[in-house]
This record gives structure tokens, C-alpha cells and sequence, in this order.
């Protein structure tokens, strides 16, 4: 066991392979933030939060992660692009290089735990070699009381080492950049990337597998809110579908932003701490809460700012993928401890850029188990190099790069809840209408919030001929009104005035849909398959 003396406000690394390092232990964000400025790793924007720039990366980078494969993974994680295996021999050498480079280093430690309710909790110790780094923990991770840090006892360990670069012929790494997970050590190291979304990732990743497999308990990508009668909602989403401003109305608590465990016994908490959330063309009158939130205490990651300081939300010089990280504190109206019970409506989250998908759609059970596995949102110029026009991207579960498991078993454990509980769940398109990307509009915030709105006041139950259309590609309920949403909105087919355009539009889409499902669909029932949309 780690020594561990409060006393002295500071622990021994020597049991991890760190040896006479200079150990910064649980620093507030005040020293974090003054240290990152002093050792010239960061500045401070006008609005107070620490502004750093990550370096080569900007994002995650998934051919570069890697699960141990052993006798705890290898006949459970589902081995492939996503999930690529590492020798735990290679695994125990490389982390003796980056513990050794860690040596004699000045080095950030933090104690903090994953999973608000107390039946999940996941004691983490972050070893990072960057102050920010270990502020970006401090945000992210649930915080534990002095009288908890007496007693702590770490179950996992992450180490986090941007500067230290592998060697690929050697180490067995793809390049000089990794983020393995160690289910028999217990242990996320990353190494060669700033990207802090790594540290936060590889937990979530772990608890893909943990929760599922040894507690019967669903987790999911996703964020959560509840509403004055208590009744949960879950909005799952990939990034850019707007789940975490979704999930932040005023009207409801938030329980988090990101990723979620459903139990058993029908609570949903929070794995978290804090929210990260893109701050691209950020502005307060659409999204207040996150605007605000950035103030010290939270990190800015790869942002311009003018020579005053202030951030300049619109400019993509760096990245697309311009992020803030802050304490869920930093939002007012939030629920504590982050649990939530009684799930009523499940919101799926997708940002269309062919126009196609109805801004709002009712599922039965097998579309929605079929859209749960297909994770349908789009790629639109910009967002990669050579992306020219929108391209379908499919992540399963609406998470595949984090998901260890089959698809097809979060799908299981997703339909069983929805099953037992009685949820309602609503596919909403927050992308383009009135014809695809570069010739119609994104849908105005405001009608997607009214439409939420709508499902969650039960405005949208009534299900009948006179209340609902049927898609005659995708099969799916859509309302013929809804408050605070001119009827025409409610149509993509009537947005575009161009029936043939639309329908072959449509068409290739289906199409993209069903040739993604093929690689699942000898693990699916009839019920899924019959959720799938038609073919010319």
C-alpha cells in the first residue's frame, strides 16, 4: 500500500517506480492555475479561467489506445479497430520508462473518485506530470472531503505524461503517443499527447467494462437532468449534437453532462465532477450556463484570445474542437449529490447534415435499439482535413471508442431498462433542415428546446393518426405539432420544397444506415431489425 500522511500534505511515489520527485500533492485550482502561468504553460483570459494550449494534439486520438489483454480482458472486450490489445509484458515496460522520466521531476498528485452514488464509487489517484494537467483532474473527477483524503485508499492510478514519447519498434505503440488501460494493474497511462480529454476518457473507458461486467449496471455516454417532480431524463449524443447544452435548462436540475451509470436499481449518477464542453462559436445568449462557467477555476484548451484576453469563441486557427473544462459547481442550478431516479424519457441526439431526420421522432423499442447501436450523427466540412461535403459517422452506442463490450450488450442492458422502468425515447435531429449542409439552416435552438420541452410536459403522448405522421423512409413517429414549433418545422420533407431531392437524399442515407448495421446484425433480434429504415 501506498504511504499515505495527511500530516504532512504530501505522499510517497516511490511504491509507483517514481523515484525523489518533487510531489505536489492536492493543490487547489489557485495553485494549479498560478503555477501552469509561472512555468509559462499557460495565461490567464479576461474572464479569470487558465487558457493552455495542448500542443500537437487537440483531440483524442484512437488508433492509439490500447487495453492489456489478459486473463480479466480477453474473452470479454470486443478486440478490434476500436479496442486494439497490448501485451502486458510491453505494458510493464513501458510504464518503468515513463515512471523513470517521471524521476527526480517536480510532479502533480491528486486523489479524487469517480461515481457520485456511494455503491459505485472508484477511489483515483492522477499522477500528472503538468500542473494543468492536474487542475483539469481537480475539474473533472469527483473531489473528496479532507476527512475522506485521511483514508484514502486508491484503487486505480492514472499516469499522465505528455512529454514523454514512446518508441514505437520497442515499445509496441502505433507511434510515439498512447493511452493504455491495465485492468489487472488497475492503471490509465498516457504518454506523448497534452490532450486532456485522454485522463478523463480512460476512466470512463475502465468503467465501460467494470460496471457492466461485475455490477449489472449500465453505463452510457451521455448527459442527465432532472425535474421538479424528480422524473430523469438522459440526452445521449455525440460530439457537436448539443448534450451538453441541452442538458443545461433552467428549468432542471443538471446532473451531469457526459457519461452516466444506470443501475440496477433504476438511479442514474453521475461518473463525474465537472463538465467539458466545446466552446466553438460560444455565445451567452444561446448557451448561458456554459458561458458563464468559464471564470476561475476552469481551462480553456486551445482557444484564441484577442491582446486583451478575451477569447475569441468564433476562430478555429488552432482547432475545431476548442474546449472548456470547469467544476459542475460552476453551474448554478444542479443537482447534489448527482443522482438522479425514475428515468422517464431518453433523448437521442444527432446533428444531420443531410437535412433527412426529422427534428423530433418517437421510437418504439426496436428503432430504438437499432438507433442505439447504429450512434448516426455527420461530419460536415471543416471538421476534418479533406472533408468536402457531409459523411454519415456511425459510433456505436453513441460512444464506440470508449465502449470495451459488444455494442450489442449495452443494447441489451439499454432495452432491458427501457423495458422495466416504461421510458419514452425521442430521436432529435439538431442538425440541417430545408436541405443539407451549405443549402439549408441548422434548426434553431430554440424549436429543439421546445421540442424537449414538449416530450418532457407529456404534450407529445398522445399517439394517434390525428397526432403523429410516419416517416416513409425511416419508418419513425413524427408529431404534427408541438408547442412553440411552427407545424411546417416539424417536416424535413416540407422544409426542403423539393420532394425528389429530398427522397434521394433520404434514400442514401437509409442506405448508410443499413451497410453500417451489417457488421451487427448476426447479434440482433427481429424486434431490432424491423427497427431499421427502408430501401428503395
Amino acid at each position: 500500500m501506498v504511504d499515505h500522511t495527511q500530516a504532512s500534505n504530501t505522499v510517497s511515489l516511490e511504491s509507483y517506480g517514481i523515484k525523489n520527485a518533487k510531489v505536489q500533492y492536492q493543490l487547489t485550482p489557485k495553485q494549479l492555475h498560478d503555477s501552469t502561468i509561472a512555468k509559462g504553460q499557460g495565461v490567464e483570459a479576461s474572464s479569470g479561467a487558465l487558457a493552455v494550449n495542448t500542443g500537437e494534439f487537440t483531440g483524442r486520438s484512437p488508433k492509439d489506445r490500447f487495453i492489456v489483454k489478459d486473463s480479466i480482458t480477453e474473452d470479454k472486450v470486443w478486440w478490434g479497430d476500436i479496442n486494439i490489445p497490448f501485451e502486458s509484458d510491453k505494458f510493464q515496460k513501458l510504464y518503468d520508462k515513463v515512471t523513470a522520466y517521471l524521476s527526480e521531476k517536480e510532479v502533480f498528485v491528486r486523489d479524487s473518485y469517480a461515481c457520485a452514488d456511494e455503491n459505485y464509487k472508484l477511489n483515483i489517484r492522477v499522477i500528472t506530470e503538468t500542473p494543468w494537467s492536474n487542475m483539469f483532474a481537480h475539474n473533472m473527477f469527483l473531489r473528496p472531503t479532507e476527512d475522506e483524503l485521511k483514508t484514502f485508499t486508491p484503487e486505480w492510478t492514472i499516469v499522465n505524461a505528455p512529454g514523454f514519447m514512446s518508441d514505437p519498434e520497442v515499445d509496441g505503440t502505433r507511434q510515439h503517443n498512447f493511452a493504455i488501460l491495465d485492468f489487472t494493474r488497475k492503471i490509465a497511462l498516457i504518454g506523448g499527447t497534452g490532450y486532456t480529454g485522454e485522463i478523463k476518457k480512460g476512466i470512463f473507458s475502465a468503467l465501460n467494462f467494470i460496471l457492466p461486467v461485475f455490477k449489472n449496471t449500465l453505463p452510457m455516454h451521455c448527459s442527465a437532468n432532472v425535474g421538479e417532480k424528480g422524473d430523469t431524463a438522459i440526452f445521449f449524443g455525440l460530439s457537436g449534437t448539443g448534450k451538453t447544452t441541452l442538458s443545461a435548462d433552467p428549468s432542471r436540475k443538471l446532473i451531469g453532462d457526459d457519461e452516466h451509470g444506470w443501475t440496477k436499481d433504476n438511479k442514474v449518477f453521475n461518473f463525474e465532477g465537472g463538465c467539458y464542453a466545446k466552446v466553438i462559436n460560444l455565445c451567452e445568449e444561446n448557451e448561458p450556463d456554459i458561458f458563464n462557467a468559464i471564470k476561475p477555476g476552469a481551462i480553456l484548451e486551445n482557444v484564441i484570445m484577442n491582446d486583451k484576453g478575451v477569447v475569441q469563441f468564433e476562430d478555429i486557427t488552432i482547432t475545431q474542437n476548442t474546449r472548456v473544462s470547469y467544476p459542475i459547481y460552476h453551474i448554478k442550478n444542479i443537482q447534489v449529490p448527482s443522482i438522479g431516479e425514475n428515468p422517464k424519457n431518453i433523448f437521442f441526439l444527432t446533428a444531420d447534415a443531410f437535412g433527412v431526420l426529422p427534428p423530433i421522432s418517437r421510437l418504439t423499442p426496436g428503432q430504438a435499439a437499432y438507433h442505439f447501436i447504429s450512434g448516426y450523427t455527420a461530419k460536415v466540412a471543416g471538421t476534418e482535413a479533406g472533408i468536402d461535403e457531409p459523411l454519415p459517422s456511425f459510433s456505436a452506442c453513441f460512444g464506440a471508442p470508449f465502449m470495451p463490450l459488444h455494442p450489442t450488450k449495452y443494447a441489451e442492458m439499454l432495452s432491458e431498462k427501457m423495458k422495466e422502468s416504461g421510458v419514452k425515447v425521442w430521436l432529435i435531429n439538431t442538425g440541417w433542415t430545408g436541405g443539407p449542409y451549405g443549402v439549408g439552416s441548422r434548426i434553431k435552438l430554440k424549436y429543439t428546446r421546445a421540442m424537449i420541452a414538449a416530450a418532457l410536459n407529456g404534450d407529445l403522448d398522445e399517439m394517434s393518426a390525428e397526432t403523429y405522421r410516419k416517416h416513409s423512409v425511416f419508418g419513425l413517429n413524427q408529431p404534427k405539432s408541438c408547442p412553440g414549433v411552427p407545424d411546417e418545422v416539424l417536416s424535413s420533407r416540407a422544409t426542403w420544397n423539393d420532394d425528389e431531392g429530398y427522397y434521394k437524399a433520404a434514400y442514401k442515407l437509409s442506405e448508410s444506415f443499413r451497410d453500417n448495421f451489417k457488421k451487427f446484425e448476426e447479434f440482433a433480434n427481429d424486434e431490432i431489425m424491423a427497427g431499421a429504415p427502408n430501401v428503395k
